[in-house]
């Protein structure tokens, strides 16, 4: 598959990621519901709290922190907000009853923030306290440059309410250095990723381009230079060997972890931790995982051979 063909077939991809109407009508039909779910469990822990629990477990026996997601977005609704809400209240007793210190990830709009700032901001609460006893924190994730405003004021008061919270920088967007300056200014953890959305033209630098390469390195070496709690949310081995190589003393650094998501770069972040790095595996659940699937397909186009071939099992 040639260059300008991945890009074209990615953004196909993407687009469908943020399709709800074609989401709907997939999902609401048995035969390709079915096939779809076959597709999705090559990328996620499964549909329950307890298969959460379980992947976490494996993970852990590799040597890895976690990071669980219930996975969801856009809710325009306040009482699915408050229903959604619950299931990671679930999600933190079981985690809690297992002894598990796991990070909590979570879209704000998954939990109201399209319908009501002020609802989205009082679930993070509840959700943050829930945790507490397990001294970790909660971690908002990325979404399209469109909410990033929203995402980043939310962050704010979060953390002027002194909650356990980080925040998701993608480093994709043009915008990414001047937020970072906000972000440092706040003690919470900031997970640095490339971006995997559909951004217009203009806004985000090309997926695949030396220049959005080089930004991620600028901005990981401004937090890491900062003594800022990091975590280095990439599966590129050749992006990890270049921060290595500007940061030679980074596995001394404990506010510094990589994360990788369950099912992709498993053989690098096992050979990271052996090499004394914090690392994390991160895994999502639930039913709806329509937008995170369609976006791992998208970062490699070419594992739609790999989904037909789970499809057809």
């Amino acid at each position: 598959m040639g260059d300008s063909t991945r890009e074209k077939a990615a953004d196909v991809l993407r687009g469908w990621a943020l399709d709800e109407e074609l989401k709907q009508r997939v999902m609401s039909s048995p035969p390709l519901a079915a096939i779809a779910q076959k597709i999705a469990a090559g990328y996620s822990a499964g549909e329950t709290v307890r298969d959460a629990i379980e992947a976490a477990k494996r993970s852990m026996a590799r040597g890895h922190l976690v990071s669980l997601e219930y996975a969801g977005e856009s809710v325009r609704d306040a009482g699915v907000a408050e229903a959604e809400t619950a299931v990671f209240l679930d999600l933190i007793s079981a985690l809690r009853q297992a002894g598990i210190a796991g990070t909590v990830s979570f879209d704000l709009s998954h939990i109201g923030s399209l319908v009501s700032p002020a609802l989205a901001l009082e679930n993070a609460r509840r959700m943050a306290d829930a945790l507490a006893p397990l001294r970790t924190s909660l971690m908002i994730s990325a979404e399209g440059s469109d909410r990033t405003d929203l995402v980043l004021d939310l962050y704010e008061a979060l953390r002027e309410e002194k909650v356990e919270v980080g925040v998701t920088l993608q480093a994709r967007l043009h915008r990414s250095e001047k937020d970072l300056k906000r972000l440092l200014k706040q003690p919470g953890t900031i997970r640095l990723v490339k971006g995997a959305f559909l951004e217009p033209e203009g806004m985000a630098y090309p997926r695949g381009s030396a220049e959005l390469q080089e930004n991620y390195l600028r901005l990981a070496g401004l937090i890491i230079d900062a003594g800022h709690p990091v975590s280095i949310a990439t599966h590129d081995a050749a992006l990890i060997a270049e921060i290595l190589e500007r940061h030679p003393n980074l596995s001394e650094a404990k506010d510094v972890e990589f994360e990788m998501l369950l099912g992709l770069g498993t053989s690098t972040l096992d050979r990271l931790h052996a090499e004394g790095f914090t690392t994390r595996e991160y895994s999502i659940f639930g039913g709806e995982w329509w937008l995170y699937v369609l976006n791992r397909i998208a970062e490699d186009p070419e594992r739609v051979f790999d989904a037909i071939i789970a499809a057809g099992r």
